[in-house]
């Protein structure tokens, strides 16, 4: 983070700004749809820079501060239910220093002397689904989540069927209304058993649904439609406050918890009440120490003052209680053994290092796999198998390596494979690229579903009925495993009339789709190659220039030649034709990673083995695009908006027999924009820069006029 001091108004309003979309985003992502994308470090780590920033910067507060929201709106399918008294989270302490500073900001508000004692109760923070319980009469009519703190779902029928949860309160000095508010959670062994079960019970068990950790398993427990799903699965509930109230049972925060504990609702048995800053601490100590040995996951110790008087004369902050704070634990570690580095390929080539651990366990979890991310990362902590390491789980969530222990063991360091472990083709990083990918595109399992996906889509051949869904089907039938295969389905006409789901009319239709597309326009079958960096107006341009396919990958081919590789890094250097690579780099749009990217793709034998074999069954004509002179010729044409009489692909073919180029963004250089219903900033640029915008109507005139 950038000292303040150093930023100037306009960067600070930019990062506030930035700050509050991207807490926002993360907090739906954890209250709402339970699938968290950073740690709860990474995500205090957010939250404290904007504090630094709006305390440096208070006129720059905004309305939308994450310190003016609390969780995330509602937004499943379960009826939403207003709260009586707003659910509000709370501050947090990251150090002892915190913590002394919370219990001075008491005593100055409160007026209290430096040494006056301030009771505080303080218990686990437990790391579960925030939950409020209105009894009325003793009775619980109304479970409701937390949500964005003012609106939350009613998952009342859900909780019924928590058997820690009572459905009448039993006991003296029972309100005529209490909501009890706590946390839902799932115990640890309880996590690991309703793994197992949904593992034993998946038809297939490579698709069985697992849940990454505790909290995840109860938010999706509780959140459910049907109440026999949550029934069957192993929840449990602790109170640690109230919310609307007729009437309190005691005047202190640790008598009401007693108070509700007798009415039969569980509360920690960790509760307790000190009154100085050294048994504050040694309670977050002991705590802390027997953390990894409690059946639940918990992520640091609230403090809440005691007295309900004092309580109301602090009040509340944007979104928390002055008068209670979270002191977090920092990011578990533990220490264990790398035992093997394995490398996993993405459907997009990339190349991903997985450690594999003895396991381990780190804040309660069992850890025995950790992503390396790449070969940088692999490089700056020096890991090879047989290393002992240090583990973390920031945030309790994603484990990662914060340290190797043996770095300076006198051992070869691993070697970065050079060639895929999938497919055995070359394995490369461009220049300025962190990721390392495979080049066997086109013939590696690991791509192949992606890569045909590709294939046939719209914008490449456009293939009607071959799906997602039925690629996979061949797929898994052995049917296909590279494009020219498409070509060679009708074999297996019979088969595939024999198919759940299959008729004559949809296999007829289907195998002349791909018929029709036999002769295919050049440029789109090599945008359907899904070349890295060889996009569709790109290959468009590339055919223009070459008119031939073979003669793009003669050229290409002579223009960039990997010479060398560097093992430890996957960083590769390059030679080639001159002549060839000027002819390339002159094409507008070319540059060296195109270069590069159709270099690594023709170098491939596996490539041109699948490239040969498309080619022995489709047979592209020359691209010429012949061109009318036109209004428009030479000019730069921009489409934007609805068009309404045809597609984004014909407006750019119409501009293209026109003499003009169709360019995706708006600048300087543009001519013409040709804007429909619904166009945004491209149409708001182009009026600020004085570019001539005319309706899709006067553009047909123009086609017209060209004859």
């Amino acid at each position: 983070m950038n000292d303040p001091a150093t930023l100037a108004e306009a960067e600070a309003a930019n990062r506030l700004m930035r700050l509050a979309k991207e807490v926002a985003r993360h907090n739906r992502l954890y209250h709402d749809l339970d699938a968290p994308e950073i740690s709860d470090a990474d995500y205090d780590a957010l939250i404290r820079e904007n504090n630094v920033l709006e305390a440096a910067f208070p006129h720059l507060i905004r309305a939308d501060s994450p310190n003016a929201q609390v969780g995330a709106a509602a937004t499943s399918t379960l009826q939403k239910v207003p709260h009586a008294v707003r659910m509000m989270s709370l501050d947090n302490g990251f150090s002892d220093e915190d913590i002394a500073d919370f219990v001075a900001r008491v005593r100055r508000f409160l007026a209290l002397s430096d040494d006056a004692p301030v009771a505080v109760t303080a218990e686990p923070k437990i790391d579960g689904l925030s939950c409020s319980l209105r009894y009325e009469k003793g009775e619980l009519v109304l479970a409701a989540t937390r949500g964005d703190g003012t609106t939350g779902e009613d998952v009342t029928a859900n909780v019924r069927t928590i058997a820690d949860i009572p459905e009448r309160l039993t006991g003296p000095n029972i309100p005529d209304l209490f909501e009890i508010r706590g946390e839902v959670y799932m115990a640890k062994e309880d996590f690991v058993a309703l793994n197992e079960r949904l593992l034993a019970e998946a038809e297939d068990p490579e698709k069985a649904r697992q849940f990454a950790n505790p909290r995840n398993a109860a938010a999706g427990s509780l959140r459910q439609k049907d109440a026999a799903v949550t029934a069957a699965r192993p929840l449990r509930f602790l109170a640690h406050g109230w919310g609307a109230h007729s009437a309190l049972p005691a005047d202190t925060q640790l008598g009401v918890m007693q108070a509700i504990a007798g009415w039969g609702v569980p509360v920690s048995d960790m509760l307790v009440c000190v009154d100085t800053l050294d048994a504050i601490l040694a309670h977050y100590r002991d705590i802390e120490r027997r953390r990894a040995d409690l059946p639940f996951d918990i992520d640091g110790v609230v403090y809440k003052v005691d007295r309900l008087d004092w309580q109301q004369r602090l009040g509340f902050v944007a979104k928390a209680p002055r008068w209670a704070i979270a002191h977090k634990f920092p990011a578990e570690r533990a220490q264990t053994t790398l035992e093997a580095i394995d490398i996993q390929v993405g459907r997009t080539g990339k190349l991903t290092p997985v450690g594999r651990l003895t396991p381990v366990t780190v804040g309660g979890v069992v850890v025995s796999n950790v992503t390396l991310h790449n070969a940088d990362e692999i490089a700056r902590l020096g890991v090879r198998p047989g290393d002992r390491i240090i583990v973390q789980r920031a945030g309790d969530v994603i484990p990662q390596v914060v340290e190797n222990l043996t770095r300076d063991e006198d051992r070869p360091p691993f070697v970065y494979p050079d060639h895929c472990p999938v497919c055995g083709s070359e394995a490369v990083r461009e220049e300025g690229e962190v990721d390392i990918r495979c080049t066997g595109g086109l013939i590696c399992p690991a791509q192949r579903f992606e890569r045909l996906r590709h294939f046939v889509s719209r914008g490449a051949l456009d293939i009607e009925g071959l799906g997602e869904k039925t690629i996979q089907e061949f797929l898994d039938l052995g049917w296909i495993r590279e494009p020219a295969d498409i070509f060679r389905l009708k074999a297996h006409r019979q088969e595939l009339l024999a198919r759940e789901g299959w008729k004559e009319t949809s296999v007829n239709n289907l195998l002349a789709a791909i018929e029709a597309k036999r002769k295919p326009d050049a440029a789109r079958l090599l945008f359907g190659l899904g070349i890295r960096h060889v996009g569709a107006v790109t290959a468009r341009d590339l055919m223009k220039a070459f008119v031939t396919l073979p003669h793009l990958r003669e050229v290409a081919s002579a223009a960039h030649v990997p010479a060398s590789h560097n093992p430890q890094t996957g960083v590769a250097t390059f030679h080639g034709d001159l002549t060839a690579l000027n002819e390339l780099t002159s094409i507008n749009g070319v540059g060296p990673s195109v270069v590069e990217a159709l270099g690594n793709f023709f170098h491939e034998p596996h490539n041109v083995e699948a490239w040969d074999d498309l080619l022995s069954e489709v047979s592209p004509a020359d691209y010429i695009v012949e061109t009318t002179a036109s209004a428009v010729t030479g000019k730069t044409v921009v489409f934007t908006g609805k068009l309404e009489t045809m597609s984004r692909d014909e407006a750019k073919a119409q501009a293209e027999r026109l003499g003009a180029k169709a360019a995706g963004s708006v600048s300087a250089k543009t001519d013409l924009v040709v804007a429909g219903p619904g166009a945004g900033s491209k149409l708001k640029q182009a009026t600020a820069l004085g570019i001539e915008v005319i309706t899709e109507e006067a553009w047909a005139d123009i086609v017209k006029a060209a004859g």
